[in-house]
């Protein structure tokens, strides 16, 4: 067998893709045999999706990265044009794209100017202006909504105008992606990423322009800010409180800012963040998530509210939401302050604030900041959990969707996971019945359900597979089965099967319960969860020969354990009865007792196994399970006990 080591040194020194053929042509050329050609053809693919993955993890370290340098840079904004520079040198850098720049509104003119440039060599495109509406970057300008075109020249949405198109010529530009500066509602001017081909821009790439853009509005507003705070020292000396006031205040934003952002460099989450929040604003603040739901509660001790002192009907925070998330800024409700958390077009959830007093414009620009801190670690918390959630799925498709070569490394993998493999665990397989099967929210919803018990789930040809620690397969489907179908508001069937207590024993769990589920949706039982043992003559054809003693445990085990224990022969009272076809007389003729001892033991028998054991589905159950019982012979120990 050829090594894969080779795989890993290419993984650990970011080989080109190319240079992932080197070993298998290698192997080619020493003849190696076709078993170990096509084991190497599957190890260099799993380690280009390696290599892919962890490209794109590197991707969104930058991207996330550049994100909080451009924070740290507002925190210490002290040269708008040094600012506004990074940004489109971020934003060149993150895109891959040959040039960026920065438009803004020229509200004397009525047109749009350049400001910023990175990667241009033009001097006819470094000094162009934009008439209103014309050109991509007018229209953005106009409509303060993104556009993109694959190749501009050619691209009849847009009003060209000699000028602009011989700017754009003389740049080389083709593809070009344009997206708002919004403050407040009003669109102040325009960052862009353009390539000198040819190329289609992704809705990811359009997001992370707008947060830069969102970041580049900001330095502008807050230099606005700082420039008017100058004048107003240098022409009312008269209300130099007032000034000092004001000054002190942006200086406290400036100060919140940096707080929060060293706190989240320190790894502190969004509790911590709604924390150091209300210590300096004093009052009661709630963070939801995008659903609703409760995140972080945090309240400051001159806060005299009770409980979390910020109830918001939904259909007012929806409205609140939507208003803060369309103006930019946090809106007043009431005696509440809610401000949306957002990441570019990415709904994350809100800030809703009830100060412990008024709060003055910088109050409201920290209540702002605090919202886009809380949006980038949302961001993170969702990127580390979807990336968890697939390497926790990978390793449950790679133990039921294969044979198992390796237990050791799937121990390994496991391990890693906070895993035991060796444990008991029951294997579950959910279906809706429906031909498309279930789809992203059920797998979603399993991940977390699974990972919030030390389990693992994965979408599986439509299905769910899961394995949670346990050692009762049928008490652990039913809540799994209930919950699942309160979750998606449709019956969910889910079968059982176990315990396994290896890495080889997963897979055929898992068919096994996959095949219980089908059984399950055949006998018109949507909706439940089960294992073999539960379906009577039907699991026992499903499961296999360890079936058997629990199919006995559950028809005849009880009556079968009285006779072990008082002496008594109700097993050989059932085998007359039913060979008799039901007649009492002859069951007595064969038995040699009387007509009243036998009903005297069929009553007893009726106390054992329900009132019902002699309706059809349970008495061909009762019948199989006595003819098993006379095949295996008495059992050493109670059945249900086995």
């Amino acid at each position: 067998m050829l090594s894969p080591l080779e795989y890993l040194d290419l993984l650990a020194r970011e080989a080109a893709p190319v240079e992932f053929e080197r070993p298998l042509l290698a192997a080619r050329q020493a003849g190696a045999p076709p078993d170990d050609l096509v084991e190497l053809e599957k190890i260099k693919s799993t380690a280009l999706r390696v290599r892919a993955l962890l490209a794109r993890r590197r991707r969104r370290e930058e991207e996330l990265s550049a994100l909080y340098d451009t924070a740290g840079d507002l925190a210490g904004l002290r040269d708008v044009d040094a600012v506004l520079r990074a940004i489109v040198h971020r934003a060149r850098n993150l895109l891959g794209a040959d040039v960026s720049y920065l438009t803004l509104n020229d509200p004397d003119r009525g047109d749009t100017y350049m400001r910023i440039t990175d990667g241009s060599v033009a001097a006819s495109f470094q000094t162009l202006r934009l008439p209103a509406g014309a050109g991509l970057g007018g229209l953005v300008a106009v409509s303060g909504t993104p556009y993109a075109t694959a190749d501009y020249g050619t691209d009849p949405r847009f009003r060209h105008t000699p000028e602009i198109d011989s700017g754009v010529r003389d740049e080389g530009l083709i593809a070009i992606l344009g997206v708002p500066l919004r403050l407040g509602s009003a669109v102040i001017g325009v960052l862009f990423a353009a390539d000198r081909t040819e190329r289609a821009f992704a809705r990811e790439e359009v997001a992370l322009l707008g947060s830069l853009a969102a970041h580049a509005a900001i330095a502008i507003d807050t230099a606005r800010l700082l420039t008017e705070t100058r004048a107003a020292l240098a022409e009312l000396s008269a209300a130099n409180t007032v000034i000092q006031a004001h000054s002190a205040s942006v200086e406290r934003a400036a100060s919140a800012h940096d707080r929060m952002t060293a706190l989240v460099l320190r790894g502190g989450g969004v509790e911590d963040v709604a924390d150091d929040l209300v210590d300096l604003l004093g009052g009661t603040l709630l963070v939801l998530d995008a659903a609703g739901h409760r995140l972080a509660v945090a309240k400051s001790p001159r806060s005299a509210e009770p409980g979390d002192g910020v109830a918001v009907e939904p259909a007012d925070l929806d409205e609140a939401v939507a208003a803060s998330r369309s103006a930019g800024r946090s809106v007043e409700r009431g005696d509440a302050h809610v401000a949306a958390v957002v990441a570019g077009t990415d709904n994350l959830g809100a800030l809703v604030f009830r100060p412990a007093r008024p709060l003055a414009g910088a109050d409201q620009r920290i209540l702002e900041r605090a919202a886009q801190i809380t949006a980038l670690l949302l961001l993170f918390r969702r990127t580390v959990a979807e990336a968890e959630g697939q390497v926790r799925g990978e390793l449950l498709d790679d133990l039921i969707g294969r044979p198992v070569r390796d237990e050791q490394a799937l121990r390994s993998r496991a391990r890693r996971l906070g895993l035991d493999l060796d444990t008991a665990h029951v294997v579950l397989a959910a279906t809706d019945g429906t031909e498309g099967g279930l789809r992203r929210p059920a797998e979603s919803w399993a991940r977390t359900f699974a990972a919030a018990r030390g389990g693992l789930a994965v979408a599986k040809d439509g299905r769910l597979a899961m394995i949670l620690p346990g050692t009762d397969p049928a008490a652990t489907a039913r809540p799994v089965a209930k919950e699942l179908s309160r979750a998606l508001g449709h019956p969910v069937t889910v079968g059982a099967a176990g315990p396994a207590a290896s890495p080889a024993a997963i897979g055929p769990a898992y068919r096994s319960a996959d095949s219980c589920a089908t059984a399950l949706l055949a006998l018109g039982r949507a909706g439940e969860g089960a294992s073999h043992t539960e379906l009577g003559y039907v699991g026992l054809l499903l499961g296999d020969q360890r079936a058997v003693p629990a199919f006995l445990a559950s028809t005849i085990g009880p009556v079968v354990d009285y006779d072990t224990r008082r002496g008594t022969a109700l097993i050989k009272t059932l085998e007359a009865y039913f060979g008799s076809g039901g007649s009492l007389s002859r069951a007595a003729e064969t038995l040699h007792v009387h007509v009243n001892t036998v009903t005297q033991r069929l009553d007893r028998i009726a106390n054992l196994l329900g009132a019902d054991w002699q309706t059809p589905a349970r008495a061909l159950d009762l019948q199989l399970a006595l003819r098993l019982h006379r095949l295996s012979g008495p059992p050493a120990t109670p059945l249900h006990g086995s």
